[in-house]
């Protein structure tokens, strides 16, 4: 089977590495298109998958408008070029109506409700669309929910072991208590209308924190001089192994909140919409906190980051939390693989 992953942001990097290993494995024949976005490419080259990037990230409606029609279009090609039998992705928008055209089956893996534009345009042409159970909406009859997170495609034991070494390269003690603050750009289509952190409470969240941690801040966004000094310098697929040690996730990043919460560290996430994941990791196991971007919540999210940092047995409640959930969730990769096997062979058989 040829079978195109079209990976369009860091993250889909990590949620799709160990299925493209486990695929190619079994023999498929791999595929991967890129969006030149942050450190996508790079993500790719040091995991040595062979890849083509298709487009660079568009600014505004007119600017992603037109990185959609030429991404689109060299999606076009490569399918007819490679003949490709299944096209996997997140979110889908980049490619799903190049498949549609083809009748190329369309599998689209989404986590994210509000991401209005980009389903409106995607799910009337997708042939299968994914969800976790705890998403929000009901799609119809091409939904498949599983018992999962995104997170857990890589983050899941049988994946990921964190390695302690990270303390030496962030200089911090094995006792030592620290916090990874996650700014986003909010450049993304369904990011539009929001605001995030004000730089004021950036800054109150920084002096606050660095009382009784050390702060490092990781940012999608330049920061500002005075913000700069905290910046993380890590190699980029090293930060889970700092987020396993770090005592606090404070930020605006849904996924980063949701892999503490699968990590065993706590994790406050600021999102005027929130998400179906981290609303049931606030409320089944307790793990993230969820705020909304208003300056109220702002400096309430503040104190609770605070009172977190305060706590003594903090990380041992949380490794807690994190034994419920791993029960409770499956391998969320080896549900992946066997559901794209068995989709192959139902392809094959067709043929």
């Amino acid at each position: 089977m040829n079978i195109l992953f079209d990976i369009n942001h860091p993250a889909h990097v990590h949620f799709f590495k160990n299925l493209m290993w486990a695929l190619d494995n079994r023999g498929s024949t791999i595929f991967i298109t890129a969006r030149g976005k942050e450190i996508t490419t790079y993500l790719l080259e040091s995991y040595g998958f062979q890849f083509e990037v298709v487009s660079t990230i568009g600014k505004g409606i007119i600017g992603l408008t037109r990185e959609l029609l030429l991404h689109q279009r060299e999606v076009y090609r490569i399918l007819r070029k490679n003949e490709i039998d299944i096209v996997l992705s997140i979110g889908g928008t980049f490619n799903v109506h190049a498949c549609k055209f083809l009748h190329i089956p369309s599998l689209v893996f989404t986590d994210t409700e509000h991401a209005k534009f980009q389903n409106t345009v995607t799910f009337p042409f997708a042939t299968k669309i994914i969800t976790p159970y705890c998403y929000r909406d009901n799609i119809g009859k091409k939904q498949i929910r599983y018992n999962g997170y995104h997170e857990l495609a890589y983050l899941h034991p049988n994946y990921f072991t964190p390695d302690a070494s990270i303390l030496d390269l962030l200089d911090v003690g094995k006792d030592e208590k620290y916090v990874i603050m996650r700014f986003v750009s909010w450049a993304a289509s369904h990011d539009i209308g929001h605001s995030g952190l004000s730089l004021e409470m950036k800054r109150k969240a920084v002096k606050e924190f660095s009382k009784y941690a050390k702060v490092f801040i990781t940012s999608e966004a330049p920061l500002p001089n005075d913000l700069e000094k905290y910046k993380i310098k890590i190699p980029p697929e090293r930060i889970h192994d700092a987020m396993y040690y770090a005592t606090l996730l404070y930020g605006e990043s849904a996924t980063m909140a949701s892999e503490c919460s699968i990590l065993g560290t706590p994790a406050i996430f600021l999102d005027n919409d929130g998400r179906g994941y981290t609303d049931e990791q606030e409320k089944v196991y307790g793990s993230v906190f969820n705020f909304t971007e208003s300056r109220e919540d702002q400096a309430e999210s503040i104190k609770r980051g605070v009172n977190l940092l305060e706590s003594e047995n903090i990380k041992e409640d949380w490794r807690q939390k994190r034994q419920k959930l791993l029960k409770d969730k499956i391998d969320v990769t080896k549900w992946m693989t066997d559901l794209i096997i068995n989709y192959s062979d139902s392809i094959e058989s067709i043929r």
